[in-house]
């Protein structure tokens, strides 16, 4: 009768808080960080395009909101068509949006990630430099403000590359699809969007 007595209160306590199984607010998590794995990878392509050696310069961007994104890592060097980006995201305060309720108020969100343990952003650059992308974005995102708790991303990254005409290489326009999924104290939200 124990193990009965304690799934029920476990039950009452998961059903308790009424943000908790909300299919809209894990959503709303996963959307307030929609912007920033987009601009992360634009960083990371950033960073490789200008890297002298293994380490990247740190490239940094705003949140439209609030806060920043920052992200640093390592890039293959050497004559190869392939190469590989691994790269790591810090958020600071970071807020891109206000996010809508589900009584259509507004949700204001911001996001930070833990120094000791940062997100992960690994691509797979193949025939360099007019090729393809195959990536993974995973790791942990506090939520503070209206929507509270970790989001975890476990992220697919597809997409084609093209010469930047500098020297460089960028990701072709319309061509990243990002699918997975998000990963909240309100649900799983399932990913598929393009970039």
């Amino acid at each position: 009768m124990r193990p009965v007595l304690l799934t029920t209160m476990a039950l009452l306590c998961a059903c308790g808080d009424g943000g908790v199984n909300s299919e809209h607010n894990a959503e709303q998590a996963y959307l307030g960080l929609d912007r920033m794995v987009d601009k992360a990878i634009g960083l990371g392509f950033d960073g490789y395009s200008t890297a002298s050696s293994a380490n990247i310069d740190e490239q940094v961007a705003a949140g439209d909101i609030s806060g920043t994104l920052t992200v640093g890592g390592q890039v293959e060097q050497g004559n190869s068509d392939n190469k590989t980006m691994r790269l790591t995201l810090a958020l600071d305060g970071y807020a891109d949006q206000i996010l809508e309720g589900e009584e259509g108020d507004d949700l204001e969100v911001s996001y930070e990630t833990d120094s000791a343990q940062l997100p992960e952003l690994e691509v797979l650059l193949r025939d360099l430099p007019n090729g393809t992308m195959a990536g993974s974005l995973i790791g942990e995102f506090d939520m503070e403000g209206d929507l509270v708790g970790n989001v975890l991303l476990s992220l697919d990254i597809i997409g084609e590359i093209e010469d930047d005409g500098a020297g460089g290489v960028q990701r072709t326009e319309d061509t990243v699809a990002v699918s997975g999924s998000a990963t909240t104290p309100y649900g799983v939200y399932t990913v598929d969007v393009s970039l």
